[in-house]
């Protein structure tokens, strides 16, 4: 097929992996989409690109980022900017995404995306942030909430509302990762279905889901890692079953990236997903034919 869609399907999508490409050009899975980690692929050239051009000649692409640092106290990397235009530029993806965290600092690159504290200050940097990567790239970013294990003293504004005030101040989307949601409500002892009531989820361009590991802190409470190495949790099922009934159906992400699996395992996780998705909508069919 050619893909030619300026947004991504609702429906499932995986996380694209090098051991999976000959499976996915010679199976043609049915797979809504793939995502890439857009630093994997800012080399110039070589088998990735190849594999890569290939996948999206048949299938729609969502390019995620992790490390333009758009929450860090200093200027974007204006290397980083060119890099990321140019893979842009190269594939069209119909959706690009970016954490609302931070991971460079003078000393370099810190290999962790790390949480922000929510005040007005902050939330000042990651609009002039936002604009400045929209405006580099000449598309609409989603920003994903994430997920913290640490909270600030010093924040002044809920997580739900900094997000929101970011997406109206710049016109960004917002991509929700469930999974993050489900640990960071848990390390803080906070309600995650509350989260997802007051979440904007008609700002949202896309849904992330995933596996945690849990342990416990020195306190011996639940302390849940998002570790993205296992099927996605069941609660975090529950929890997005719960989303969807509130914003109906959403592309929808796999995120598996760690103890990476065979693909057939993986798209089982998919298939699960469109599943739910397609219940979704019926769903909501009946409800507005009601």
């Amino acid at each position: 097929m050619t893909v030619s869609a300026h947004v991504l399907p609702a429906r499932a999508g995986l996380g694209l992996k090098p051991e999976h490409y000959d499976a996915i050009l010679v199976g043609q899975p049915d797979v809504g989409f793939f995502e890439v980690h857009a630093e994997n692929y800012m080399g110039a050239g070589g088998p990735p690109h190849r594999y890569l051009e290939a996948i999206t000649e048949r299938y729609p692409l969502s390019l995620h980022g992790v490390g333009l640092s758009i929450g860090a106290a200093r200027d974007l990397d204006k290397e980083h900017l060119k890099r990321l235009r140019t893979l842009v530029d190269r594939y069209r993806p119909q959706s690009f995404s970016e954490h609302l965290a931070w991971s460079t600092h003078d000393s370099g690159f810190l290999n962790d995306l790390l949480p922000l504290p929510y005040t007005p200050e902050t939330l000042a940097r990651v609009i002039d942030h936002v604009d400045e990567t929209q405006q580099w790239l000449g598309r609409k970013l989603l920003l994903e909430n994430p997920s913290t294990y640490v909270v600030f003293a010093q924040s002044t504004i809920e997580e739900v509302d900094f997000l929101a005030q970011i997406a109206a101040r710049t016109g960004c989307g917002l991509l929700l990762d469930v999974n993050n949601v489900m640990v960071s409500a848990v390390n803080h002892r906070l309600d995650p279905v509350d989260y997802i009531d007051r979440f904007p989820v008609e700002l949202v361009g896309e849904i992330h889901l995933a596996g945690y590991d849990e342990t416990v802190d020195d306190a011996g409470d639940r302390l849940l890692i998002d570790a993205h190495g296992t099927a996605v949790s069941n609660d975090v099922v529950e929890l997005y079953r719960h989303t969807l009934a509130r914003s109906g159906p959403l592309p929808t992400l796999i995120e598996w990236d760690n103890d990476v699996p065979d693909f057939a395992t993986l798209h089982a996780e998919a298939v699960r997903t469109d599943r739910m998705l397609d219940a979704a909508a019926r769903h909501r069919a009946t409800t507005q034919a009601a």
